[in-house]
């Protein structure tokens, strides 16, 4: 069995999926995301085939390590997919998007989807039983929200993602949490719905660091998986290595 990497530079974390055959074993979450931090990987796991997915502007150096050491793809416009794309433009869409979309086809083939992502920004995304991606809508995520009204304000303090709140807040972190938590999950179940009426039946696939906060507030049958943009990247690359 061969083992793959594939990686996802993300606007909050940098991380590594790594695979053995179509098993995913682990997911390191990088310090730095250099050449050296990869390197070291490299050494570790010694794969035969590498992805890359990054949203941010990272060292050059990085693809180049990869490519010399390893079949490497860096998922972009040229990327071949399991789907089709709004108006035939990939370039317009991110990368992580690109993946999100690809694993609910490989895992829910000949199903509509929609596949919600809860990262630095909320994204959601639809694609039709014909395998086209329809493309959806983007909105703040938690830490934006929490951050812009701390930013925003002289008084409200920065706070994290916590389950310890009620729905009538007690003192200001907890109204903080009340509004941001159950307000994001008001918001899911709000756009779920709305796609109800227009496509009826649809799997919902929700994804991101912080599902734990919001699973327990959802109204609506959904699959939680934190680790569904690491299988989308693997179906890619082995469709393009």
């Amino acid at each position: 069995m061969s083992t793959s990497i594939c990686f996802d530079f993300g606007n909050t974390r940098l991380k590594a999926g790594i695979f053995n055959a179509a098993e995913l074993l682990q997911v390191d979450v990088l310090e730095k995301g250099d050449v050296d931090e990869i390197q070291t990987l490299l050494d570790k796991w010694s794969p035969v085939k590498t992805i890359l997915s990054s949203v941010i502007h990272h060292d050059p150096q990085i693809e180049g390590l990869l490519a010399k050491h390893t079949k490497f793809h860096k998922l972009g416009p040229d990327t071949q997919i399991n789907f089709t794309t709004p108006v035939g433009k990939p370039e317009t869409i991110g990368a992580d998007r690109l993946a999100l979309v690809s694993a609910a086809v490989a895992l829910y083939p000949n199903q509509h989807n929609l596949i919600i992502s809860l990262g630095t920004c909320i994204t959601y995304n639809f694609v039709t039983n014909g395998h086209a991606f329809l493309g959806g809508s983007i909105s703040p995520g938690t830490q934006m929200r929490f951050r812009a009204m701390h930013e925003q304000t002289a008084l409200l303090p920065l706070i994290t993602p916590s389950s310890e709140f009620t729905l009538v807040g007690y003192d200001t972190k907890t109204n903080l949490l009340s509004g941001v938590i159950l307000g994001i999950a008001a918001e899911i179940d709000g756009i779920i719905a709305a796609y109800e009426e227009k496509y009826a039946n649809f799997n919902v696939l929700l994804t991101g660091g912080d599902i734990c906060y919001f699973v327990p507030h959802l109204k609506k049958r959904i699959f939680a998986d934190p680790n569904l943009i690491f299988k989308g990247l693997y179906a890619i690359c082995e469709k393009n290595n």
